[in-house]
């Protein structure tokens, strides 16, 4: 089974004022997983799959308060405690489209998810999960084993595409304090020269969140 991650862009901002005296809550909602449809990586989602696995995760994580997910783009399938920004309260079926309703939560990183919206910006949806992966028509259908481990938040997608601009213009990043050194532009460079046009997103977006983690 591989590691499964997909970007998803249309989610909107919800605020919800809390009664007298309490702070105001923050949703993001939209469509956090597509079906039957070819994405940005080159994988399709049959509907009886991402049903099934809706289903599942609802009535398993949702329902129970469980469905938590982090701020970043994790490398693993495992939900971090200590990077956890948000926890999904609604997420079901509409039409091929799984649409999601998560709350941001009074934690570290849902503090900087929060203060991202309230300064205006621009925040996207990832689905990790786990599964086999079958080749067939130039796509690669997800299988039937698939499941979903969680929906985290992501910056901007059309950020990474920003980034891969400024990296393979040979402008070098430095930190002050060492953590981002040339070592890690020049990996980077190597992996996105690396891709092709079907894998060039996804590796983008790698390197811009290990990139951000590094900061």
């Amino acid at each position: 089974m591989k590691l499964i991650t997909e970007i998803t862009h249309d989610v909107e901002v919800l605020k919800e004022d809390g009664a007298e005296g309490k702070p105001s809550n923050y949703y993001i909602t939209g469509t956090f997983m597509q079906a039957e449809e070819k994405n940005r990586n080159g994988r399709i989602y049959p509907i009886k799959i991402m049903e099934k696995e809706v289903k599942k995760y609802s009535k398993k994580y949702v329902k129970e308060n469980r469905a938590m997910g982090e701020l970043g783009h994790p490398e693993g399938p495992t939900v971090n405690l200590e990077r956890v920004s948000h926890m999904i309260k609604d997420l079901k079926m509409e039409g091929n489209s799984a649409v999601g309703k998560a709350k941001l939560l009074d934690t570290p990183m849902g503090n900087i998810a929060t203060n991202l919206v309230k300064e205006g910006a621009k925040l996207g949806v990832s689905s990790r999960g786990m599964g086999s992966l079958e080749e067939k028509g130039g796509a690669k259908y997800v299988g039937n084993d698939f499941m979903l481990a969680a929906i985290d938040i992501v910056a901007d997608p059309s950020a990474s595409s920003a980034f891969v601009d400024g990296i393979m213009e040979g402008k070098e990043w430095v930190w002050d304090n060492g953590l981002v050194v040339e070592k890690y532009i020049d990996s980077y460079k190597k992996n996105i020269s690396k891709s092709n046009s079907r894998t060039l997103d996804e590796v983008a977006e790698f390197c811009f969140a290990d990139f951000l983690s590094k900061l």
